[in-house]
């Protein structure tokens, strides 16, 4: 039988290369180690003080790791204190898990608060003035047509202080369920405006309006650091990149000491409407 030497040589050049890439990888899969719970846990602070009657609440969590991402430990036991320019000042109870309440204190327009919590040994702080109210003039619902249907749109209707740096913060509630979807607003270039803003559903999870369906929305007007806090926030998760484990981003927060989150002193106004 004749042996055709050149055929026969890329076979076993073929093989060992074949033996090679296995090697390579078997290699590879010894060293590679992806740690995804490496990063120490982060304190995260969320707290609101508005012109509407108490109690406020300040939440205090952790960050989780990877693989517990629907898990924030609650942070027990801290000191929380909210203060005002006015010499008022409150040590709030915790009255559940990581969940602390005001009893005396009464958010006033113009006033600026302070928050300080001591958790863990460390201790955060943050400042937010109480902005002047804005009313929320009326709501209206636009069907609009999509490349996947008609969509019904919210549309919260203002007019803007003319002459005034405003910034605003809306929620949206439908069917007495709070939506996680962010909307925010400035008047950079809407100054003293009439403003008709459209708050467009965002995300799978939101509830699509329906005829018969309640929805209430709720317009805040924010400082600016609140403002920035929640227009990051809109920008990272639009984006992809908010991880509570070990985040290559996080929002630009107004506390102080690497603490995630943000406290926020508001006034507040709200209007409801049936679609139709």
């Amino acid at each position: 039988m004749k042996i055709d030497i050149f055929k026969y040589k890329s076979t076993l050049i073929g093989i060992f290369n074949l033996l090679l890439v296995v090697l390579v990888f078997s290699s590879c899969e010894k060293v590679v180690n992806i740690d995804l719970n490496s990063k120490d846990p982060q304190i995260v602070i969320e707290g609101n003080i508005n012109d509407q009657p108490g109690p406020y609440t300040i939440k205090l969590t952790n960050t989780a790791n990877f693989d517990e991402l629907n898990n924030f430990p609650s942070v027990s036991g801290a000191s929380v204190i909210i203060s005002d320019d006015f010499g008022n000042s409150e040590t709030l109870t915790e009255t559940s898990a990581g969940i602390y309440s005001t009893s005396t204190i009464q958010g006033t327009i113009g006033r600026t608060y302070t928050l300080k919590v001591t958790a863990n040994g460390k201790e955060y702080s943050a400042v937010s003035k109480m902005s002047s109210s804005v009313i929320l003039d009326t709501l209206t619902i636009v069907t609009e047509q999509t490349p996947k249907g008609s969509n019904k749109t919210i549309y919260v209707n203002f007019i803007d202080p003319i002459g005034v740096d405003n910034y605003y913060r809306f929620i949206k509630i439908i069917n007495g369920v709070t939506q996680k979807s962010i909307y925010v607003e400035d008047d950079l270039l809407k100054d003293g405006e009439a403003i008709n803003q459209p708050l467009f559903a965002r995300g799978q999870d939101e509830t699509k309006l329906k005829p018969g369906y309640n929805v209430t929305i709720v317009m805040q007007s924010v400082d600016k650091n609140v403002y920035d806090y929640f227009r990051t926030l809109l920008q990272l998760s639009s984006s992809g990149l908010i991880n509570q484990s070990a985040s290559p981003a996080n929002p630009l927060s107004n506390i102080s000491n690497g603490a995630l989150g943000y406290f926020n002193a508001c006034s507040v106004t709200s209007k409801t409407i049936i679609v139709q």
